[in-house]
């Protein structure tokens, strides 16, 4: 692909819907298997509509994921994108701990490197979950070989965040090197930063104003980082018994967004977190 000035990326978390954060309770791991994969039909979708808009991205594969569509894996290297580790099987990382992300990454890893996929540079925690208290990940990252990160939301959640973060691309000083941080793009207003990169914020946010604001982004220069998810270009998926709030943020959307991808790249065509950062200059 050609140059772009400024630099856009698209990600994707490649995960099946029953894996997300808010279905963790009536979707429980020991029951995956026996459940309905639907991700090969989206990423059918998403791959589609990546090569009619000339676009690359960097597709951030769990390795439970890998191990069962090794097909899949090959397929987006085919297609010329990026393929990044998510991890095995989306635990936060304060529940992995130091010494259960090495075992989770090089899980991941050997996942990928059966299905055919070079060792992964880059990494993206479950629901990122890298924040000031599992800070340790960037050691372990660094540790294992990973060159960049994008794990880290500079914003306020509940769940996650660390507001104040550099929200362009940065470099993590650590005590045995540095490592890039490459957050989700976020805009900012009235002295906070608002998420606008991707996720249920693609889905919530009228189109015209999301893409006006990574639009705000590109002429302060600044590269920027969408992700989205498989499941949530899959309207048809099943629907499960969670609280409202939760299925609000699970299903808001779902029916519109591969024509607001479609719209999205027509606008801002995007290369992979990888090759945005070599033409940045940070790797």
């Amino acid at each position: 692909m050609s140059a772009i000035q400024p630099l856009h990326s698209m990600s994707f978390d490649v995960e099946e819907w029953f894996q997300v954060a808010n279905h963790a309770e009536v979707c429980p791991r020991a029951e995956w298997d026996r459940l309905e994969s639907r991700v090969e039909l989206a990423m059918d979708r998403i791959l589609a509509m990546l090569e009619r808009r000339e676009s690359r991205a960097t597709m951030f594969f769990l390795g439970w994921i890998a191990e069962r569509h090794p097909g899949l894996v090959r397929r987006c290297l085919d297609g010329g994108h990026e393929v990044a580790s998510h991890g095995y099987d989306h635990r936060f990382l304060a529940e992995l701990g130091p010494e259960g992300l090495r075992a989770d990454l090089l899980r991941t890893e050997e996942a990928l490197a059966a299905a055919g996929a070079p060792k992964p540079r880059g990494f993206r925690a479950s629901t990122f979950t890298l924040t000031r208290a599992t800070w340790w990940a960037f050691d372990v990252l660094l540790e294992c070989g990973y060159s960049y990160d994008s794990s880290v939301h500079p914003i306020r959640h509940p769940t996650y965040g660390v507001p104040g973060f550099e929200p362009g691309i940065s470099h993590v000083e650590l005590n045995k090197g540095t490592i890039v941080e490459f957050p989700v793009s976020t805009y900012p207003l009235f002295g906070r930063n608002w998420p606008v990169g991707g996720g249920g914020y693609f889905r919530l946010l009228p189109g015209p104003l999301q893409r006006a604001m990574i639009g705000g982004l590109e002429r302060r220069g600044r590269a920027t980082a969408t992700y989205l998810h498989p499941w949530e270009f899959d309207p048809e998926q099943p629907r499960v018994d969670v609280s409202a709030g939760k299925r609000f943020r699970h299903r808001v959307g779902l029916g519109r967004t591969l024509d607001r991808l479609d719209l999205f790249l027509k606008r801002f065509p995007c290369d992979s977190m990888e090759n945005v950062l070599k033409q940045a200059g940070f790797l």
